[in-house]
């Protein structure tokens, strides 16, 4: 019994060695294993090393070429990587616009008050010299150096001098070659004749659609040449200040200083020329408006060739379509331009327009309203016909209308006043039909004031253009013929009554 005790013992002791050398093997074994993956990931990292530090050099070095070889984006889906390749091509058409002139003011005691100035306006009192400076932006659409910014941008009293900043920093001066306040738009020559310049190409504005991307480029609070990105907002915008354009919308945003700058699309080309913001803070609220290229290069082919824009007349007085308008005629929109008064022997009564039909497209284009329908005309240009789509008695129907210029004021219906009475230097004209819709005036007889000389009685006593002269004394003013009798002789004291802005002004004048 006690040798089978000995053997069992041995044999455990023997199982005991044999287990803990196996142990001790494994053990072995995962070290090796660890120390190869060790290795493996230390090589692994090396050689990552190495191939990155190759691959950053050839990209430094490739990077130049890179730049080089990018070109204006062809489609939408390459827009997405930048807009740098649409500045390069566009930014060094649009220019710095700076407008200096020196004018002579009137300092007064009364300067303030708002009675004395409508009726005396600025030039009473003692007078002085200031500067009187204006800061915008303009757009080159010709190699010899044509330029396009806004009327207002250039708009200054007395004798201005105009220079342009290019954005290589080059200036020059320039000229004035054409403007016109109620589009504002003005055209401006470079004073260099030696010179090429970079310019943009017109692309046509009524191709364009809500949704699509555009640039924004001027020089915004003089702080230099800046783009801004967005989109087309909205077409066909009406009712924005006193231009009888439509204007584009656009999100891009546009601040004091933008004016006359360049609306651009993903080629580069020009598609308006931006001009005013929706703004209650003087800054960018993401509504900003464009004149749309198709009537900008209505006026610059016309002041290339010296002649000036022709303004359609069609003999009809248009007034918008609103809600309660649209309702009491049974139409399905608020929009068009219902057609008020018929003029005899007009391009509208030839047509055969009657009052109470309602334009709502020219050439297929739907218009919102009486600029609308303008703006087509003038674009399309006179003496070539348009097709109408009009709604008169709920139905449909189509016309063709061939506008003329407007005409122009015979000898007849237009004086230039002079004399010992309060309208001396004023130029007025009787109210015709179509200078009462040139000048929005609802009224269909009286004289209208074309013109003040500044300086004069006309002047001193606040006449302005666009006033109409309705009584002068006892006399009721219908016609010319009438104001002519109603100044022939000297009075102590005039009695004068005006319409201004739909109001009635009446007032008495020192003879």
């Amino acid at each position: 019994m006690k040798r089978r005790s000995a053997v069992r013992e041995n044999d455990n002791i023997n199982s005991n060695v044999r287990t803990q050398a196996r142990v001790a093997a494994a053990m072995n074994l995962c070290d090796a294993l660890l120390w190869v993956l060790a290795a493996f990931l230390v090589g692994t990292a090396i050689v990552w090393a190495i191939t990155s530090i190759g691959r950053a050099q050839e990209t430094q070095q490739a990077a130049p070429e890179v730049l080089r070889d990018r070109v204006v984006p062809q489609s939408r889906a390459v827009v997405q990587h930048s807009f740098a390749p649409i500045v390069r091509e566009a930014a060094p058409a649009v220019v710095n616009v700076y407008v200096s002139s020196r004018v002579k003011t009137f300092a007064s005691p009364f300067a303030r008050d708002p009675i004395f100035r409508q009726f005396f306006g600025d030039r009473f009192g003692r007078p002085s010299e200031r500067m009187q400076s204006s800061l915008g932006s303009g757009v080159i659409v010709s190699e010899e150096g044509v330029i396009v910014t806004n009327a207002h941008v250039i708009k200054l009293r007395g004798k201005t001098k105009i220079r342009v900043a290019l954005s290589d920093k080059r200036e020059f001066d320039a000229r004035v070659i054409a403007t016109d306040e109620k589009s504002d738009i003005a055209i401006i020559k470079i004073d260099n004749e030696n010179e090429k310049f970079p310019f943009l190409e017109f692309e046509n504005s009524d191709a364009l659609e809500v949704g699509d991307l555009v640039l924004a480029i001027g020089n915004p609070f003089g702080v230099g040449q800046t783009v801004t990105s967005g989109i087309i907002s909205g077409l066909a915008r009406t009712g924005i200040g006193k231009s009888d354009s439509i204007f584009i919308q656009t999100d891009a945003a546009i601040n004091p200083g933008n004016s006359g700058g360049a609306l651009v699309d993903i080629t580069g080309r020009l598609v308006g020329i931006n001009t005013a913001i929706f703004s209650r803070s003087g800054g960018s609220n993401g509504i900003g408006f464009a004149i749309p290229s198709n009537l900008v290069r209505l006026y610059v082919d016309s002041a290339k060739s010296g002649r000036t824009v022709a303004k359609p007349w069609i003999g009809a007085r248009l007034q918008p379509v609103n809600r309660d308008l649209a309702q009491a005629l049974g139409l399905s929109r608020v929009a068009g331009a219902l057609v008020e008064r018929i003029y005899d022997e007009s391009p509208a009564a030839n047509a055969g327009l009657k009052p109470g039909d309602v334009i709502v497209s020219v050439d297929g284009f739907a218009v919102e309203d009486a600029r609308a329908v303008l703006y087509r005309l003038t674009t399309k240009g006179v003496n070539n016909g348009s097709r109408l789509q009009i709604i008169r008695e709920n139905q449909r129907r189509e016309i063709s209308l061939t506008p003329t210029a407007t005409p122009e004021l015979s000898r007849d219906d237009v004086r230039n006043l002079s004399g010992r009475h309060p309208f001396h230097g004023a130029r007025v004209a009787n109210l015709v039909p179509h200078v009462a819709e040139d000048m929005e005036l609802d009224v269909s007889e009286g004289v209208v004031v074309l013109s003040v000389r500044r300086g004069s009685a006309a002047s001193r006593i606040g006449l302005r253009k666009g006033d109409v002269i309705v009584k002068v004394g006892p006399t009721t003013i219908k016609e010319l013929s009438n104001l002519e009798a109603a100044v022939s002789e000297r009075q102590p004291y005039w009695a004068v009554a005006l319409r201004r802005r739909g109001r009635i002004m009446r007032f008495r004048v020192r003879g």
